[in-house]
């Protein structure tokens, strides 16, 4: 879940604005969620997902929207992680709470409605979903792209771009059709055709998350679109809290200073940080902090209860009965009574590892670096990405879509990341 070394962080490329000038952009692209995420966590209850008609008709009337406004917010605001579903209770995403004080929860929204694109914008009507997969997939060349130019680029160049990448996810794939074939594969005019079909979804979904600006016969990335990209190319995130003075922090802050430490420091820091607060209260503050959203912050809550140890039992034990909680409860219990950190997870049933994997995969895609999430499959029990996928869909995670598209936009398998981007698709409809 943290990297373990030190190293000097990148430097964006000349002329990126300041985060907090960044921050200012995705504020305003992601405005509207904003505000349809406040008014769903205030206690007005929207029914289930897709927005229930009623919930849809009395937040146009409050927030001013039309109706095709408010279902934009709404799907953009659960993409960005301002809401999360419980059942069908909305409520505030940790994102939400931190939005007007906190400029890398907004950066880290943005980012994860720009990875959402393809599903932000719907895919022309008629074209087959395999095609639609291979456009996405070639987008990233699009986008490096474009990035690499530091300006405008033509239409035809990135339509050239896309139809060789497209070309070599087919020659790569080395993929022979079998049995009955619906249609045969576009070739020649009809392909292009295709691809500049495709070209023209890719840019209006890309133009509509703000990650760039059309023109006439060209597209332009926006500071946010070229700081994403780069972002990507250069696999960074944002810098975690430096953990000095973390004894005088409230428990949230000190776990964020503590995230990138290695296990002895970062025990350490624990142990002076209870040292200097009554137990009783130290052990509640972290458990507040574990009910939070923020997925990295909750394991790290009890890795700092593992050191309080035996005054920590009780309350640990009384969280158990609480879904998001009981997992990390069942673990840390195991360990408590003996058992070998190693075995530990055989406590929890096949539901309870799934939706700890999701929840960490959920601390990585918000706090980690690409390849970490792509480590992170290894550790599920399932032992296949088909049966991960499976289960994964049914154990009704708040952050499974962002998690699966996180992943496919990270892995570099194009067939897996078809599979995840598919699942995700999938659970973000409502599909089977």
């Amino acid at each position: 879940m943290t990297t373990r070394y030190a190293r000097p962080a990148p430097r964006p490329p000349e002329g990126t604005p300041p985060p907090a000038e960044l921050a200012r952009q995705a504020r305003a692209v992601l405005a509207d969620a904003v505000r349809i995420a406040h008014w769903a966590a205030d206690g007005t209850s929207p029914g289930s997902v897709p927005l229930a008609a009623q919930a849809l008709e009395r937040a146009a009337a409050a927030l001013d929207l039309s109706p095709v406004q408010v279902m934009a917010g709404w799907d953009r605001a659960r993409l960005a992680g301002l809401i999360e579903m419980h059942g069908d209770t909305a409520r505030p995403g940790w994102r939400l709470r931190a939005w007007d004080r906190d400029d890398s929860a907004v950066l880290r929204g943005w980012v994860a409605l720009f990875d959402a694109w393809s599903l932000v914008h719907a895919s022309p009507d008629g074209i087959e979903a395999t095609a639609v997969a291979e456009a996405v997939e070639a987008v990233p060349q699009v986008l490096s792209l474009l990035q690499l130019s530091a300006g405008a680029v033509t239409v035809p160049a990135l339509l050239d771009l896309l139809g060789q990448r497209v070309a070599e996810l087919h020659e790569e794939r080395c993929e022979v059709p079998y049995g009955p074939q619906e249609k045969p594969a576009p070739t020649g005019e009809q392909s292009a055709d295709l691809n500049a079909l495709l070209l023209d979804w890719a840019l209006e979904g890309l133009a509509s998350v703000g990650a760039l600006t059309l023109g006439a016969g060209h597209a332009t990335l926006t500071p946010l679109g070229n700081w994403a990209v780069w972002v990507k190319l250069e696999q960074i995130c944002v810098a975690a809290q430096s953990p000095a003075g973390n004894i005088e922090q409230p428990a949230a802050d000190m776990l964020l200073g503590c995230a990138r430490l290695t296990p002895g420091p970062a025990r350490a820091e624990y142990r002076a940080w209870l040292a200097a607060r009554p137990v009783g209260s130290a052990v509640a503050e972290l458990l507040a902090v574990a009910r939070g959203e923020d997925a990295l912050l909750r394991g790290l809550a009890f890795e700092a209860l593992r050191v309080v140890g035996a005054p920590a039992e009780p309350v640990v034990r009384s969280v158990v009965t609480e879904a998001p909680l009981r997992p990390y409860a069942l673990l840390w219990l195991a360990e408590y009574e003996g058992t070998d950190p190693d075995d530990a997870q055989d406590v929890l049933s096949r539901e309870e590892a799934t939706w700890l994997w999701v929840d960490t995969a959920a601390a990585v895609a918000d706090h980690g670096e690409t390849g970490l999430l792509v480590r992170h499959l290894d550790s599920a029990v399932q032992g296949t990405v088909p049966a991960l996928l499976d289960e994964v869909r049914a154990v009704g995670h708040p952050r499974t879509v962002q998690v699966l598209v996180a992943l496919a936009a990270a892995h570099p398998d194009p067939a897996l990341a078809k599979a995840v981007r598919r699942a995700a698709f999938q659970v973000h409809t409502g599909g089977v």
